[in-house]
């Protein structure tokens, strides 16, 4: 921490005001144009998994079952190019075992099986929306624990966020919305904001070398205060050293253990089912959703939401991960036909104007 602070005093210097600050700044301008590029990218393979897991679960398949089938596919398709990456440096893997066991076990295990246990008991649409108030409690977290507290622009960001979700749960109608789907959503905010600061953790040897990771540089050159919470997470211990595709295969096998450990010990059934499955307006072979979830909504999703996440910070990564919601409202519209009530539209309007806000307000 005390080195991130030494990087933000030497930035802010008349020196690093001059060409070097500007290349900075230019330098970290592109670094988030490009986290917000791969944000897209990843929130909208992340937006599949609520229709393939939606068609396998419809067809019988239980919500572990398919959360197994996810990670074991992502797990078997990163092996190769997660070898590649590491490059024979195993101890690297190894000195960051901590952050992939937790990143395994919450981000990928718990945060799953907590969403499609929600979609088998509400609509995509509701669950993702109550899956994403994990965002309030990073929010919370870094002005708790950190000192950063919220500006205007990002408090009302939050506002109008939390009530795009309340359109988009129809609190004033009745029906659509199961207690323990409800539970299980919040339970899978919970692990979503511990999966956005795992993959914000950045290398310290990059702070220290004078890298803003993930926070970025305002106009007078200083450092945010999100450098502290983002990159500072990791480095002492190596733990931020691991390529994403490194750190999404490692949590993926960590996960599938994870999995089927809770299924033998008969704590949730691990069922699958052979039959063919609804989905693109008919019926199709359920290889076609399981390569979906491993391959599209958990490989790819995955790696990019890392990267993105390094790139951003934790908090305006999840927030640009916030179009999943559209993403996913989206697909089961059109594979599912749960279409939207016009309230629901309207509620991600106001979700939208969430985001920018929170954006217009990061340095």
């Amino acid at each position: 921490m005390t080195t991130v602070r030494a990087v933000g005093d030497a930035i802010s210097t008349p020196a690093a005001a001059g060409p070097s600050g500007s290349r900075l700044a230019r330098s970290t301008r592109s670094k988030r144009s490009a986290g917000v590029v791969v944000g897209l990218v990843s929130a909208m393979c992340f937006g599949t998994s609520g229709t393939f897991g939606t068609a396998l679960i419809g067809s019988g398949w239980s919500p572990a079952g398919a959360v197994f089938a996810r990670v074991l596919v992502a797990a078997l398709a990163l092996t190769v190019p997660a070898v590649i990456a590491l490059r024979g440096r195993w101890r690297a893997l190894r000195r960051s075992a901590w952050q992939v066991t937790v990143y395994g076990l919450v981000g990928v295990a718990a945060c799953q099986i907590c969403y499609f246990n929600a979609i088998a008991r509400m609509p995509v649409g509701i669950s993702i929306m109550l899956e994403y108030l994990g965002i309030v409690l990073i929010v919370a977290w870094l002005w708790v624990r950190h000192g950063q507290r919220p500006r205007p622009l990002t408090i009302g960001g939050g506002v109008a966020a939390l009530g795009g979700l309340a359109l988009m749960l129809n609190l004033t109608g009745s029906g659509g919305v199961s207690l323990t789907g409800v539970l299980f959503a919040l339970a899978a905010a919970v692990s979503m904001a511990v999966y956005f600061f795992q993959s914000a953790a950045t290398s310290g040897a990059g702070v220290e070398s004078g890298e803003v990771a993930s926070g970025g540089v305002d106009s007078a050159g200083v450092a945010s205060a999100d450098v502290e919470s983002g990159a500072a997470g990791a480095g002492a211990d190596g733990s931020g050293d691991l390529p994403p595709v490194v750190l999404t295969w490692g949590g993926m096998i960590v996960g599938a253990a994870a999995i089927a450990l809770v299924g033998a010990a008969r704590v949730m059934p691990l069922r699958f089912a052979g039959s063919d499955v609804a989905l693109f307006g008919g019926r199709t072979s359920w290889i076609v959703p399981v390569l979906g979830l491993g391959v599209v909504a958990a490989a790819i999703a995955y790696v990019t939401g890392i990267a993105a996440a390094r790139r951003l910070g934790p908090k305006f990564g999840s927030f640009v991960a916030m179009a999943e919601i559209g993403f996913a409202v989206l697909f089961a519209w059109i594979l599912l036909h749960q279409t939207p009530t016009a309230l629901q539209f309207a509620g991600g309007g106001l979700i939208l104007a969430g985001v920018i806000a929170v954006r217009l307000d990061e340095p």
